[in-house]
């Protein structure tokens, strides 16, 4: 069963960025630009864990964590915060608010995937095996 990562970042470069990190692996990587959105998505989807900038328009990274806590059925959903800040007071508040984990801003893909393994499996997907059918299309080789 594919996991489900939900992006939300207003970024739509930091989104494709995280989905990149994650083609190679069993997953679903959703989106969104902003709280109001990644609510509905979280809702509708479940997903595994969330992705979540802190600093968005419309329903900032700390907003949307306090309204996934208050609901039931979405504040079991692991988080790791994506911010560019990085004071003390904004890593407290992160904490006091539940979060998982989080990563500052630009990050590798390398310590993405390393984070969100730490919540969930991350299953490579499986590699087809090339059939009959593929075999008959090889061109043969030249000869020297």
């Amino acid at each position: 069963m594919s996991i489900k990562i939900l992006t939300v970042d207003d970024s739509k470069t930091v989104r494709l960025i995280v989905a990149k990190a994650f083609k190679k692996f069993d997953c679903i990587v959703l989106e969104a630009a902003n709280g109001a959105d990644g609510l509905t998505v979280a809702a509708l989807e479940k997903p595994d864990v969330i992705l979540l900038d802190y600093t968005m328009p419309v329903l900032d990274g700390a907003d949307m964590v306090t309204v996934l806590n208050s609901d039931p059925e979405l504040k079991t959903i692991p988080v790791v915060m994506l911010t560019a800040l990085s004071a003390r007071e904004t890593l407290a508040r992160m904490a006091s608010l539940g979060v998982r984990d989080y990563l500052i801003k630009p990050f590798k893909e390398d310590a993405l995937i390393e984070r969100v393994g730490r919540i969930v499996t991350l299953n490579p997907k499986a590699q087809a095996t090339p059939g009959p059918a593929a075999e008959a299309l090889e061109l043969p080789r030249k000869l020297p």
